[in-house]
């Protein structure tokens, strides 16, 4: 069977392919592009779970983080629009450069829909806050959130898929099965069904679902690959009102908390005002996340609490760590356990009872009452436990007995890479981008990544490289 040939090749539709390609088609239109995505077409991901009352089917791919959008389509949709949120791509290109890349990416959401309001500019109200976080022992990192709304968002990943459509050739449900390499340099793809195409270039922008893989392949070919942490712990639901003095000046509050007990690092994530916790089924483990839309909103407000870990020698597999204790989880609750604080606090698992008694009603109806102390190490657990009472002294409200606690929430990072400035690997002509290939921890850096190996790749094409 002969080979087809491609100019460039993507593997992943999440944002780092799809900038990858909304800038080569714009600035090269006549290179011939191939992206090959595993998930479906985005029109066609649809999950069980949202659409009637089934358990998880355990799809091949699951819709939730595959296809066109990655896990981003189900996302809530926030751009963080600061260097220091979202990703490690300023080690690569540059503080400016960054800074520069990420409001060209911004520009980009615009002009496919997303809305034009920024929370969390700098002002008075702001730095007020930040004093206020300073005097109880907590960093308020200064961040402008673009909220797009999961809603919205799907429609913005539609407008750009169908921008690209017959300027990309797309081949969805149907993954890479290995780079092919030859003499230290690329030579393309073979897909998952024995396919074979060829490109002098390759973008590997996988997204965090196909971090494993990416991971593997990397392996294979003698990259090399570098520590990474995991971060692990819950998400907690709250009235909105106890946030509002915050998520009104800062959509999303980034407070940062160094532990006195054990001198870790423990920080909120993915702050939702008025939203929805839900679930997420990475493989053959269930975690927690939430999401906040732009047409609906709920009475409570939820966020992530996180604790940093880095492993050292001679332990090498974050990822395992991370996904052993959400099995555990799952094990324990058969798939997410909720808790309220005053349970966890006074040593007894909730019941479904005592629930229904709490003054917080939770957003994410079929998870089991039970008890997270079974599941987090005692460090984590004291160590979210002491954020939960520095919260408390900036928002009151917080540590009380009737806040809900969903776990676990895993936040798993790509294994990194050593790259070049222009994200090129130590294979000529493969380069690796986004969240998969641990560039980036965000929808905006993953972006960003894909301009930087467009750009890269089209110097080489009019150098005649």
């Amino acid at each position: 069977m002969s080979a087809e040939r491609f100019d460039v090749i993507i593997v992943g539709a999440g944002p780092a392919g799809i900038f990858t390609a909304l800038e080569l088609t714009q600035k090269h239109p006549a290179l011939r592009i191939l992206m090959i995505e595993k998930g479906r077409s985005i029109e066609e991901r649809v999950c069980p779970l949202k659409t009637k009352a089934v358990s998880c089917l355990a799809c091949p791919e699951c819709a939730l983080l595959s296809g066109w959008g990655g896990a981003g389509a189900y996302s809530d949709g926030k751009l963080s629009l600061s260097r220091f949120v979202g990703g490690n791509l300023a080690r690569y290109v540059g503080d400016a450069a960054l800074d520069s890349l990420i409001h060209e990416a911004d520009e980009t959401y615009i002009k496919f829909g997303a809305p034009g309001v920024v929370h969390g500019e700098p002002d008075d109200r702001l730095r007020a806050l930040q004093d206020m976080a300073a005097r109880n022992e907590l960093t308020l990192v200064a961040s402008p959130v673009r909220h797009i709304g999961t809603d919205v968002c799907f429609d913005v990943l539609t407008r750009m898929k169908e921008h690209l459509s017959g300027r990309v050739e797309m081949l969805f449900r149907c993954g890479a099965a290995s780079i092919i390499v030859k003499d230290g340099r690329t030579q393309g793809v073979e897909t998952c069904d024995g396919r074979r195409f060829i490109a002098d270039y390759v973008v590997l922008a996988p997204g965090r679902e196909g971090s494993r893989w990416l991971d593997d392949e990397a392996a294979r070919l003698g990259l090399t690959r570098l520590t990474n942490p995991v971060d692990i712990g819950v998400r907690v639901e709250l009235p909105a009102a106890v946030m509002e003095h915050l998520t009104s000046v800062t959509y999303e509050p980034k407070l940062i908390y160094r532990t006195r007990r054990f001198d870790d690092q423990v920080r909120t994530f993915c702050v939702n005002p008025y939203g929805e916790v839900v679930k997420e089924h990475l493989k053959d483990v269930w975690t927690v996340n939430g999401h906040s839309y732009a047409g609906r909103t709920s009475d409570n407000t939820n966020f992530a609490l996180l604790v940093s870990t880095t492993f050292t020698e001679p332990f090498d597999e974050p990822i395992q760590y991370g996904r052993h204790i959400a099995q555990l989880a799952n094990f324990l609750g058969r798939g997410v356990i909720v808790q309220r604080l005053g349970d966890l606090q006074h040593g007894r698992r909730s019941t479904q009872e005592r629930i229904d008694r709490g003054l917080v009603r939770p957003t994410l109806l079929d998870a089991t009452p039970g008890d997270l102390s079974f599941v987090l190490p005692y460090r984590h657990l004291a160590d979210i436990m002491e954020m939960l009472e520095a919260l408390d002294r900036i928002a009151p409200g917080v540590n009380s007995r009737h806040t809900l606690l969903y776990g676990v929430e895993v936040k798993f990072y790509s294994r990194q890479f050593r790259l070049s400035e222009s994200l090129e690997t130590e294979v000529a002509g493969l380069f690796a981008a986004g969240d998969g290939a641990g560039v980036s921890r965000g929808l905006i850096q993953a972006s960003a990544s894909g301009l930087v190996a467009a750009r890269e790749i089209m110097g080489r094409v009019v150098d005649g490289d």
